[in-house]
């Protein structure tokens, strides 16, 4: 747990994938209307960097995503969940885990 997403770092979402996640979805405060002023950007950033280095390893980038949304929207919130779990699904297990268990 952090304080804003802005404090969400690269390794977080590698060791998340390393770790066996199939996918992670990182949900900051909406452009512009960020607490502690530009953390949500710097998420956004570092989900970028985390895309490029998936890709560089043949894993698909689309695992990892930034959502930004305000904390009055929890439909959004339920409706992002439900979307990112369907585009999980649509690209299966991860490889990670699949190599984890070959070993």
């Amino acid at each position: 747990m952090v304080p804003c997403t802005g404090r969400v770092d690269v390794i977080h979402l590698l060791n998340a994938i390393e770790e066996g996640a199939d996918g992670v979805y990182v949900a900051g405060c909406l452009e512009g209307d960020c607490h502690y002023i530009s953390g949500n950007l710097k998420a956004r950033k570092r989900v970028g960097q985390v895309k490029k280095i998936l890709a560089e390893l043949g894993i698909e980038p689309e695992r990892v995503e930034m959502y930004n949304l305000s904390a009055a929207q929890g439909p959004r919130f339920a409706e992002i969940a439900r979307e990112m779990t369907e585009k999980i699904r649509a690209l299966g297990p991860s490889p990670v885990r699949a190599v984890e268990k070959a070993a």
